[in-house]
Parts: structure tokens; sequence; C-alpha cells
């Protein structure tokens, strides 16, 4: 396995997968889907393969992330996400526990969760979680407070998100 290993949360794939994508984390993803270094856990193929439309959309996705190294969801994993729901609960951070399973899966091959999901920001202030977040650029796409719902697009992207629509 590479050196630099990146878990794709949802949050960047459903970005990178939408019709109406974000280019720079398309790009990103698409980059390190080149350098193999992605890999993926039971929760995030869930999460994605759950959320499909079709059974063509659900055979397609399912080949795709089947070929990643997936971590396995063992009892050592079990129990380091146990201990670190603990620590966070202890700092007064609340966050999903799918999130914290997800984490618990980088921790334990020391990879970087790519994400556009602030729970992983908030972990990574905590617990020392490896991040490279796509939260600001993401909330800079959705519609600001007043516009009637209208997103401007910034320059690097002409399909704004619509987060009205389902994904």
């Amino acid at each position: 396995m590479p050196n630099s290993l990146f878990l794709v949360d949802t949050s960047a794939w459903l970005l990178a997968l939408r019709k109406d994508f974000m280019q720079v984390v398309k790009d990103r993803i698409d980059d390190l889907l080149k350098e193999n270094t992605i890999i993926t856990s039971g929760m995030i193929k869930l999460e994605i393969l759950g959320g499909t439309k079709t059974s063509k959309e659900f055979q397609r996705l399912k080949t795709r992330l089947d070929a990643l190294y997936t971590v396995e969801t063992d009892t050592s994993l079990w129990e380091e996400a146990y201990g670190l729901a603990f620590k966070l609960r202890r700092k007064g951070v609340t966050v999903p526990y799918t999130d914290i399973l997800i984490a618990a899966c980088a921790q334990k091959v020391e990879a970087t969760v790519l994400h556009a999901d602030v729970h992983f920001d908030l972990m990574s202030k905590q617990v020392g979680l490896r991040v490279e977040s796509f939260v600001r650029a993401h909330l800079a796409r959705l519609p600001s407070p007043g516009t009637g719902g209208q997103v401007e697009s910034d320059e690097r992207n002409k399909n704004p998100i619509n987060p009205v629509d389902p994904v």
C-alpha cells in the first residue's frame, strides 16, 4: 500500500459524483485515484450505496468501491472507535457515531480523511485526526441568506451545488 493514504468520506464523494459536481473536489479525488492512494470503509460504502436510486447505479458504484482497499471493521477497530467517542465526549464534542467509526478507520491505517463535513474538522482539533477539508469550499457555494436560494458560481466551478436537489 502507498505511504500517503486517503480515506475519502461520503461528503467528498457526493460532491465529486453529483451531476453538478464540485470541480476542485472531483479533481482531487481523480488525482488520488490515479495515484492509487484512496481507501474506503464499510460505513462509507453503506452511506454511498444506500443512497443510490437505481440498480444500475448501485452496481456501478459498488464495483468501483469494491476495487478500493477496505479497512476491516474488526474488534480492534470497534475498540478504537469506543475510545475515540469517549475522548470526544469528555472534551464536550458531540459527533455522529458514523463519523467516529470512519475516523477510527483512518487512524487505524494512518490515513488522512478527505471530507466536506465539519465533524471531521472538529475531531482533527480534538484528537489529532489528519484531515484534508473541503468544508470552506463547499460552504462558499451554498446560497447566502436573503438571496432567494440563488447561488453565485465561483471562478473555479461554473456548476454550483443546489443543496435542495437530492444527491
